[in-house]
């Protein structure tokens, strides 16, 4: 992989920062990363804040940028349209990240090591970090994720990463909320972009400040996201495990008509014949659409590529 490219001889950096109603955190955080990344532009997206987010921000030398569509899946989605500088860091505003693991954080991508870079927060954290049951949740999804895509990530809903502009350009951003975490991780594995975790400290919101996290309601909208993500992008694998349930389900009912035949010469549970074969083309049918789908998947990613391929021989041009 080529190391990133600028226009001149250091590759342009931006910090992006999601905001909704983080006045007692926003102006520190603008501060801290200012001091880390002195040549950085820094851009403070301001969700519909109702409180003095947007005014610190500024007082703290940032660029605010506001964001009408509520929820932070839209944020993001304007934040890969709008950031034109080489490489995008993208960071909460509640100050629980540690600005200092910016550099650890885009290293890999200056090196061409990496197209995403992510802080993975579960080894360094504080026992108030996070709500009830969000480690085990995360820790979940990553499980099903490595074993869908053969990855290894250990932190998914970590909000500090960073990018190279064309990964960012190359995602489309579906979600609207605090889903686009999930979204982010699998269209870049989709994709083959090159994932990069480093731990990173994570500490607790300040005194005042308060998450945005809901946990179940959130919860269940980051496993339809990650159903409908599996659906779109790895439907082999989804409606083949469907099938394959669906089918020994059916084996189970089967077996009572199968003995029957074998020993009386004629079926006496027809009820349990005709769910089993009931079952076996739904099971049929069930794989035939993953195969379907999955061959119209792979075409339109090789077309995806073709046509990236093409802009960036013309852009050279």
């Amino acid at each position: 992989m080529a190391s990133v490219q600028s226009t001149s001889s250091t590759p342009s950096i931006a910090v992006t920062i999601p905001c909704y109603q983080e006045e007692r955190t926003i102006a520190q955080v603008v501060r801290d990363f200012r001091a880390q990344l002195p040549e950085a532009a820094i851009y403070v997206y301001d969700n519909n804040c109702t409180d003095r987010t947007a005014e610190f921000a500024r007082e703290a030398g940032a660029t605010v940028i506001r964001e009408k569509r509520q929820g932070k899946g839209y944020v993001v989605a304007t934040i890969f349209e709008t950031v034109q500088e080489d490489i995008i860091v993208m960071v909460d505003g509640d100050g629980t990240y540690d600005p200092t693991a910016v550099h650890a954080l885009i290293e890999p991508i200056l090196h061409g090591d990496a197209d995403m870079t992510v802080a993975a927060r579960l080894q360094q954290y504080s026992d108030k970090s996070f709500r009830k049951f969000h480690v085990a949740g995360n820790q979940m999804v990553c499980w099903i994720i490595n074993r869908i895509f053969s990855a290894n990530i250990s932190d998914i809903f970590s909000g500090y990463r960073a990018f190279t502009r064309e990964c960012g350009l190359a995602i489309p951003i579906t979600s609207r909320g605090f889903d686009v975490e999930t979204e982010l991780t699998v269209q870049s594995l989709y994709r083959g972009h090159v994932i990069r975790e480093m731990e990173a400290p994570y500490g607790e919101r300040p005194h005042g400040s308060h998450s945005k996290l809901k946990t179940i309601p959130d919860g269940i909208r980051v496993l339809l996201r990650l159903f409908l993500l599996l659906r779109a992008y790895k439907p082999l694998t989804l409606f083949g495990s469907i099938g394959l349930g669906i089918y020994l389900v059916s084996l189970g009912f089967a077996v009572p008509p199968a003995v029957e035949l074998v020993e009386l010469h004629r079926v006496v549970s027809r009820a349990s014949a005709i769910l089993a074969l009931s079952g076996f083309m739904l099971a049929a049918v069930s794989l035939s659409l993953g195969l379907i789908l999955s061959t119209i998947n792979q075409r339109l990613l090789e077309l995806e590529r073709v046509t990236v391929k093409r802009m960036r021989g013309a852009a050279r041009g």
